[in-house]
């Protein structure tokens, strides 16, 4: 008996995420040197990790011997500090992909629907499916969530509404008073799940706390893998009641999150003038591949995040003469989006070097450049 025979029925169906590629593994593919890579596809601070977070992670490593906190008490407290949310509110995971993850084991069973954008980000429906709940994926709108499709989408058999502010990979917000809007207007047995992986990067971020006091079923999710550079580590939190909180501690696995990464992100939060320089650098890059990437006739969506959507006529082939030049972006076919690609945005130097290529290919197209 073959193993495929012995699998959950599910398994076969489930479809498999596509990480970016590394950037060891594109080098050895052209032969490129890996130093002269710039990766801008996976949306990770090219600006590298918070210095304070660096230097409290090599300190911590001094005791990697010992097993980590399995209730993230320094973490829990330094979050519920910076962000004035209550210790008992809070739940910290392996990145916020776990958080999703917990939140299919306490609600999704077949028989139940999840709302979600139809580009959203695509581990919504890959968890959905995990568990084996039926996935509603609601047209987007100009590139964003539309909120009222999506509320109109919820029936009797919803349990979860994931909404990404701004969202990934289009880089789209909603508005604080839209977001309000429809969390006030969901019936009782659904949780509007709030990813906000990319809030620091908005000048002022929509706030739900109001609305959790207030027993709307709400939970949002942030990250550190983004503004404060630690995607390597994987460690991510959730915000709710503590009600909900309480459920999702019990699907947790113990010792979810290393001890590296909960010392690290501790210190990550302290680190205001990082924080405060990637976000400024960030508009600036954003301004610049926007700029230049419409000068080559390629629409662009600048959005709000830590990337640019970019229609570039053949998203693959793009992707392919980008790494062959020794830079990786995002193609979005997977998303339903064939055409364009996700650029993060990077240094000035990496931006530039991107807006070269793009020239270059454009102009072997016959394409003018409206400089």
């Amino acid at each position: 008996m073959k193993y495929a025979e012995l699998a959950n029925a599910g398994v076969h169906e489930q479809p498999v995420y596509q990480p970016g590629k590394p950037i060891e593994y594109v080098a050895q593919e052209f032969g490129l040197d890996p130093a002269l890579i710039a990766k801008l596809a996976s949306n990770e601070n090219p600006f590298g990790p918070s210095p304070k977070a660096m230097a409290a992670a090599q300190t911590a490593l001094r005791t990697a011997h010992l097993y980590p906190d399995g209730n993230c008490c320094q973490l829990r407290a330094a979050i519920a500090q910076a962000r004035g949310i209550g210790e008992d509110a809070l739940i910290i995971g392996n990145g916020s992909n776990e958080i999703i993850e917990l939140l299919g084991h306490a609600f999704l069973r077949p028989g139940v629907e999840v709302v979600m954008g139809d580009q959203a980000f695509i581990v919504y429906k890959l968890i959905t499916k995990l568990f084996g709940a039926t996935p509603v994926e609601v047209p987007m709108q100009d590139f964003g969530h539309d909120l009222s499709a999506m509320r109109a989408a919820v029936t009797d058999q919803t349990r979860l509404v994931f909404v990404a502010s701004p969202n990934n990979p289009t880089g789209v917000a909603n508005t604080e008073a839209d977001l309000i809007e429809l969390t006030e207007s969901l019936p009782a047995h659904v949780i509007l799940c709030l990813d906000e992986a990319y809030a620091e990067y908005l000048e002022r971020a929509p706030d739900l706390r109001a609305q959790m006091a207030a027993g709307c079923k709400v939970f949002c999710m942030r990250t550190f893998s983004k503004i404060y550079g630690l995607g390597g580590l994987r460690v991510g939190y959730g915000y709710g009641a503590p009600e909900l909180i309480q459920l999702l501690q019990r699907v947790r696995q113990p010792f979810n999150v290393n001890a590296i990464a909960q010392v690290a992100a501790s210190a990550a939060l302290t680190d205001h003038e990082f924080v405060n320089k990637c976000r400024t650098a960030n508009e600036a890059g954003r301004a610049q591949l926007v700029a230049g990437l419409e000068a080559l006739g390629n629409a662009t969506v600048g959005g709000q995040a830590n990337f640019v959507l970019a229609n570039v006529g053949d998203g693959g082939a793009f992707f392919q003469a980008l790494q062959q030049r020794g830079l990786i972006v995002r193609p979005l076919a997977p998303y339903g989006m064939p055409a364009f690609v996700r650029i993060t945005i990077g240094t000035e130097a990496e931006n530039q070097r991107l807006l070269a290529a793009a020239r270059e290919l454009a102009q072997s197209q016959g394409v003018p450049d409206s400089r």
